[in-house]
């Protein structure tokens, strides 16, 4: 079975799907947070974000590995490393890159072979796993998901106010939408979900009452 979720950053993707994987039994796999170790690698090694060659080089030199809830970059946990608002920051430079995304999808699509699993992302539904059992689109209203984010970050200490998270967010959402490879859409058969009045466990209930239905 494969599950995809997609949706606008903030919108409690990866949460949800965690916990639909646990309450299903089945693997979760967090695609973003491959993106985010491909930009935290770019960093560390003081590339240019503007230089597409360079991050192409650094993401084919990548070894990513996801296991129990962490992240590992090249054998080192990553976990709250690319958590951090500089690398929210510009995962968004290097998401787009198409050469990226190949390298990203192609071991994205071999770890789904063979095994009950869920993906959350942009493009699950519509590019990485288009003949998933069950797609969803997560939303929720961009001021909603600003306070998200920022009481998540203000939980792990980061200075970072609600306005300058709005901001990230309205303009991750323009390039999440407007990038030419692989845009965040809503697959036609996804079965979108308002996240704006709902909680957590509401929103992971109504996609198992639909997958069980």
């Amino acid at each position: 079975m494969q599950i995809a979720i997609d949706g606008p950053a903030g919108a409690g993707k990866s949460t949800i799907a965690k916990l639909v994987a646990k309450k299903l039994g089945i693997t979760y796999l967090d695609t973003g947070a491959m993106y985010r170790a491909v930009t935290l690698a770019v960093m560390r090694q003081g590339a240019d974000f503007s230089d597409s060659a360079a991050m192409i080089r650094i993401a084919g030199e990548c070894d990513i590995a996801l296991s129990d809830d962490h992240v590992f970059l090249n054998g080192e946990d990553v976990t709250d490393a690319i958590r951090t608002p500089e690398v929210s920051k510009h995962t968004s430079d290097v998401a787009p890159i198409a050469e990226i995304r190949d390298i990203l999808v192609e071991e994205q699509r071999r770890i789904a072979e063979g095994t009950s699993v869920i993906m959350d992302g942009r493009d699950i539904g519509s590019v990485v796993l288009p003949g998933a059992d069950y797609k969803f689109y997560l939303d929720a209203d961009a001021a909603v998901r600003a306070e998200r984010r920022y009481k998540e970050l203000s939980e792990k200490g980061t200075d970072q106010t609600l306005e300058e998270i709005h901001r990230d967010i309205i303009k991750r959402d323009y390039n999440d939408m407007h990038r030419e490879s692989s845009p965040l859409v809503k697959a036609d058969d996804a079965v979108v979900i308002d996240s704006t009045p709902l909680g957590i466990d509401e929103v992971a209930q109504t996609i198992i009452s639909h997958i069980q239905a």
